[in-house]
């Protein structure tokens, strides 16, 4: 007979042992005790601490009181700290100025401060994880149907990433000397490097020496006007990262890409991928329209791409949160040096009301994207859409304005990169044959046959520029322009 209960088939089991709170009243007051008797212990631990970490709310006060009277530049001792708390209920209880008299008495030594506050905050996380942890248990029990369980999933990887990056020690003002001193190892580097490309190279070699390669941190736009070979230009650059990394004899080269797409399946991507390591049209592919010896080629290449450090993610209509979400939780597994993202406008806000439009969404997203870049340390390309305003002008060249939502993806952006074939359009506008007009098209589009343009309209780090780039539409494939000559 079936057990009708409402009980879970599984219990949640506790620990038979007595269960203590962490936590550490006497380095609290230890820690408060020193930095009540020298000021300069506050210094040691004020990047660490905040007044939450400590366990005993008195000392929270004590402790936001210090910060406060020093942040004015004034020095916080017991007679200072004495006019702001004599009146508190929970001083005097503990015994009033007695209480701070004590706790100076017994202070450790300015040298053990940091150490100290590395308890408070250690056990300031355990509680931190306990009410995390209560919080999640009691939410999977009560579940609402507008949020999902992956939602839960989600904001849980989140609320934990946060917790351990608040955990670590801010960085905070840096003195000029040692960022010379910083800025000055990347130049050597740069100087001592065996090509022109600083950066990651995208394996498109004109391409590189104009942007530097791909640099971490930065924001990168790819954006044009439908078949110009956005996704196509993406998924060249993700193959050819990957390809070097595979061949490469480093120890721990670079080279794992995580690619979003949202537009197309990620068998697509694949057919892409093996169409252009094979040399065989996708097309050809796609259908079974090939001979046995192409059909061997793409296994052969099958075989070769098996071992690519490369990860796609297909799931449709993504949050910002998510693709964060998703991004920190390979780079922890796996590691993880470029993002990409097909496409922008497909991206969806994470906490977007009716009253929000289109424009603060993408404006959300775009500081989303530049924040993860920074955050993980890591090149974030984005595709992007143009507007159709493009295909009302004689001149069909993107510009800045052509962004859909231009404003906030120029704002945040590092580099932007327009995909320009003008062999699309001359093709759509062909002439009556047999006529002088129709001769000269015949010319033109012989002169720009596979012909396509990567205009570089915003460059943080360099020059805008331009660079010819030869592109096969069957194999959906960028190379090198083999005439370097000036346009």
């Amino acid at each position: 007979m079936k057990n009708l209960s409402n009980k879970p088939s599984s219990n949640l089991k506790l620990l038979d042992e007595e269960r203590n709170t962490p936590l550490n009243y006497e380095a609290e007051r230890a820690l408060l005790g020193a930095i009540l008797s020298n000021n300069k212990a506050f210094e040691s631990v004020e990047d660490i601490l905040t007044s939450n970490d400590f366990a005993d709310p008195l000392h929270q006060k004590i402790f936001s009181y210090i910060k406060k009277i020093m942040e004015k530049g004034q020095v916080a001792d017991i007679n200072v700290i004495k006019l702001f708390l004599e009146n508190d209920e929970t001083l005097i209880e503990n015994g009033g100025i007695e209480y701070l008299l004590k706790i100076t008495e017994n202070s450790l030594s300015i040298i053990n401060a940091h150490h100290y506050g590395k308890i408070i905050r250690e056990l300031s996380q355990r509680r931190q994880l306990i009410d995390f942890g209560t919080d999640i248990v009691n939410k999977s029990f009560s579940p609402k149907i507008e949020i999902s369980a992956d939602t839960l999933i989600e904001n849980a990887e989140q609320s934990l990433y946060d917790l351990t990056t608040n955990g670590q020690i801010r960085s905070g003002p840096k003195r000029f000397d040692n960022i010379l001193s910083d800025t000055l190892s990347i130049a050597e580097k740069a100087y001592k490097k065996d090509s022109e490309t600083v950066g990651m190279k995208t394996g498109l070699s004109d391409f590189d020496k104009k942007i530097g390669g791909l640099h971490n941190s930065d924001l990168i736009i790819i954006a044009g006007r439908p078949s110009m070979g956005k996704t196509a230009f993406a998924t060249n650059i993700a193959y050819n990262i990957t390809k070097r990394k595979q061949k490469s004899k480093e120890d721990d080269p670079k080279g794992n890409v995580l690619f979003f797409s949202l537009e197309m399946s990620s068998e697509q991507l694949a057919t892409r991928i093996l169409a252009e390591s094979s040399n065989i049209p996708s097309e050809k592919i796609r259908t079974g329209n090939i001979s046995k010896n192409d059909f061997q080629s793409v296994v052969n290449s099958s075989e070769e791409l098996s071992n690519l450090s490369l990860f796609i993610d297909d799931t449709p209509a993504l949050t910002i949160s998510s693709i964060r979400t998703r991004s920190r939780r390979l780079k922890r597994k796996e590691g993880l040096d470029l993002i990409i993202i097909d496409y922008l406008q497909l991206v969806s806000g994470t906490n977007i009301n009716q009253s929000d439009n289109r424009v603060q969404e993408v404006s959300e997203i775009t500081r989303g994207l530049k924040a993860i870049a920074k955050d993980l340390n890591i090149p974030v390309i984005a595709l992007s859409q143009l507007s159709r305003k493009v295909e009302d002008r004689e001149e069909k060249r993107p510009q800045l304005s052509d962004l859909r939502e231009s404003g906030t993806i120029e704002q945040d952006s590092d580099l932007v990169v327009f995909l320009y074939r003008e062999e699309y359009y001359l093709a759509r506008a062909e002439p009556t044959e047999g006529t002088d007009k129709h001769n000269e098209w015949v010319q033109k589009m012989s002169a720009i046959h596979n012909v396509a343009e990567a205009i570089i309209a915003k460059h943080r780090h360099g020059p805008i520029s331009k660079v010819k780039l030869h592109f096969n539409a069957s194999s959906t494939k960028f190379s090198d322009f083999v005439d370097t000559s000036d346009f």
